[in-house]
């Protein structure tokens, strides 16, 4: 199983390489996720992909702390997803 991290990276390094995949996941990146990783996104989750540009750049913060684990899970109803079964696979900080 990859890690969230190597997810990333594959996703990333994919968009970077193939004009299509890239336009697919910027119109639909749950859908191109879960069909390019072989992974079920939940209607509940949302995935935002964002493009930088030569003037606008993009910051994305981790969740807050302020959550717990417990918290977490029943925010994505503490249902399993694919292989990434906890909502630490979601947080972009363990990418």
């Amino acid at each position: 199983m990859k890690t969230p991290s190597e997810m990333r990276m594959e996703i990333v390094t994919r968009a970077s390489e193939d004009a299509g995949f890239r336009s697919r996941l910027l119109g639909d990146p749950g859908g191109t996720i879960g069909q390019e990783l072989d992974v079920a996104i939940p209607g509940s989750m949302s995935i935002h992909v964002h493009e930088d540009t030569d003037t606008v750049a993009h910051l994305v913060l981790p969740l807050s702390s302020r959550l717990s684990e417990g918290d977490l899970r029943a925010a994505v109803g503490g249902t399993e997803f694919g292989d990434w079964s906890d909502a630490d696979s979601w947080n972009p900080a363990n990418w």
